[in-house]
C-alpha cells in the first residue's frame, strides 16, 4: 500500500493521517502513564457518546476506530492496559 493510500485510509478511518503518531502521543499522556490504556479507551468511548448525542456520527465512528486500535495494541502487548499502582 502506498503512503498516500495509507494516509487516505487513515483519514477515512480515524479522522487524521498518522495513527502511529497518535499512539505515541497516548504513551506520553498523563492518563496513560498513571492509569494505562484502558482508561484512554474509556475516555475515547465517552467522547464518541458525546459526538453521537450531537449528531456527529461520522466523527463518533472515527473516534471508536481510534479506541479499537488502542485496544488492539493493548491486546497485542504493545501498550499496557492497567498501570501498576503508584501508592
Amino acid at each position: 500500500m502506498t503512503t498516500s493510500t495509507q494516509f487516505s485510509r487513515n483519514v477515512s478511518m480515524y479522522g487524521f493521517d498518522d495513527i502511529d503518531s497518535y499512539i505515541e502521543s497516548v504513551k506520553e499522556s498523563i492518563t496513560y502513564q498513571f492509569t494505562g490504556g484502558n482508561m484512554v479507551v474509556a475516555g475515547l468511548m465517552s467522547d464518541a457518546q458525546e459526538l453521537m448525542a450531537f449528531g456527529d456520527t461520522e466523527r463518533a465512528r472515527q473516534t471508536l476506530n481510534v479506541a479499537k486500535t488502542i485496544l488492539f495494541n493493548i491486546m497485542d502487548g504493545e501498550l499496557v492496559g492497567t498501570q501498576p499502582s503508584r501508592i
